[in-house]
């Protein structure tokens, strides 16, 4: 049973979903030999960030101030996924110190995070009405949706050469959501493997109906597949909107020529440049590119040349006078979005009652870390860089034994990560709902001395 088949399903389930499969082969330079069990209880011991953590999930419900909502945090489903792929879901817990001694105890391979329920998941059976009351909005982008475009790896593979592809997604979706939605407090996170998650943290997204989370993903959602289908994209009317032309103004059209075309030499082969030649609806046309490609495929030009020749010839033959269509000129840009533009899984987006990793989990199968990542400087994250469980190990053992839980982390190169966590996000999002509870305690205070002066 797949995360999605379970979603409703029992406390304690097994699933043999891609996610839980223990045979899967390293990506990114982690490799199997970055996880070991073993070392998961000292991780949870001496290195996770359990407080951190909990302050996030209580968004200032854990503090004295008379709007604080005590039940808030005890309300919040957490999920688990113990050795041999054993699945717990609907957990929940009453403090930060059941949460932690929760998960030293069990020792998960992985946490998953779902919604704050209108009752405690774990004792739903004793209430006739269970169901999602708030949740981040989230966002998942997976690299292995993009295989139809990137040719140095495939499936859960990555490298440097297609990761590229994340740090544009990042950089496209993170403007979108604060700028087009006026979002601040968003969290971005490596999944420790072949993608990264986004959570929109801000009072007004945790509050979205799900019908609200849905328009809001596939505003965000451009590309459609379709073999069959020359339109590979959606990108609207004749006019774009604002957004896709920020899109690619700002990100999309350097990145492809500049990078994307010659890195993954797209055009330089048959089997690759016919991808492309198949999204322009006019045959005269592709007869013709088709015809000049073929002709010359046994040059000796290098292949980076070749694809920006083509590419150039492509540009010139749509865009020039002759083609009269709007549709035809038009072709360029979705050549561009259906190559670069972020692919998100919606399904994940729309329900409150999914679950989405948590961050500082270790990935089972690459044994990295799930760290944030920080969206100004996106270009900056390398995921074969990233600290993976025996690398943590190895770390404490060089350290001189003993000192805080504190000091520990600090010995570690997940210290700065931790650091990034705290005072780029944590700390401006506590600030904020501090407020926003101070705003609404003030509002229902003259609210009733209102209502009492009459």
């Amino acid at each position: 049973m797949t995360r999605e088949g379970a979603e409703y399903g029992r406390d304690d389930m097994v699933i043999d979903g891609e996610e839980a499969k223990a045979g899967d082969q390293k990506v990114g330079g982690g490799g199997l030999d970055g996880f070991d069990p073993n070392f998961l209880k000292i991780y949870y011991g001496k290195l996770f960030p359990h407080g951190d953590m909990y302050k996030w999930m209580s968004y200032g419900n854990d503090g004295k101030h008379p709007s604080c909502d005590k039940s808030y945090f005890s309300r919040r489903e957490f999920s688990y996924t113990l050795a041999d792929n054993i699945y717990m879901r609907f957990q929940s817990f009453e403090s930060a110190a059941e949460l932690e001694n929760s998960i030293k105890e069990k020792c998960p391979f992985k946490i998953d995070i779902g919604a704050v329920y209108n009752v405690p998941p774990a004792k739903k059976h004793a209430y006739g009405h269970f169901t999602p009351a708030e949740r981040e909005l989230v966002f998942d982008i997976d690299i292995t949706d993009y295989d139809d475009v990137r040719y140095c790896c495939s499936g859960a593979d990555i490298c440097l050469g297609c990761w590229p592809l994340m740090t544009v997604a990042i950089k496209v979706i993170d403007t979108a959501l604060r700028e087009d939605f006026g979002f601040n407090h968003i969290l971005w996170a490596y999944s420790g493997r072949r993608g990264v998650h986004c959570w929109v943290c801000d009072g007004k997204a945790r509050r979205l109906t799900n019908e609200q989370r849905g328009s809001v993903a596939e505003y965000l959602h451009v590309y459609r597949g379709g073999e069959n289908s020359h339109r590979k994209v959606s990108l609207g009317g004749l006019g774009r909107h604002p957004s896709l032309v920020r899109a690619y103004t700002e990100v999309l059209k350097d990145f492809f020529e500049k990078r994307w075309l010659t890195g993954q030499n797209i055009l330089s082969i048959e089997e690759r440049f016919e991808k492309i030649l198949d999204m322009i609806p006019d045959e005269s046309v592709t007869s013709e590119l088709r015809g000049r490609w073929l002709d010359n495929k046994r040059s000796s030009t290098n292949k980076d040349d070749i694809s920006v020749a083509r590419w150039d010839q492509l540009k010139h033959i749509l865009q020039s006078s002759k083609q009269k269509a709007q549709g035809l000129r038009r072709c360029v840009e979705e050549i561009v979005f259906f190559c670069s533009y972020p692919r998100l899984d919606i399904g994940v987006s729309k329900q409150m009652n999914h679950l989405l990793k948590a961050p500082f989990c270790v990935h089972p199968q690459t044994g990295r870390v799930c760290v944030p990542i920080d969206p100004q400087n996106c270009e900056d994250f390398d995921p074969t860089t990233v600290p993976t469980l025996s690398q943590l190990f190895e770390e404490l053992n060089r350290g001189e034994v003993g000192g805080d839980k504190e000091t520990e982390l600090n010995r570690t190169s997940l210290g700065e990560h931790v650091k990034f966590f705290r005072s780029s996000f944590l700390q401006p999002l506590l600030k904020s709902c501090k407020e926003e509870m101070e705003s609404s305690y003030r509002a229902n205070l003259q609210q009733t001395n209102n209502s009492l002066s009459w």
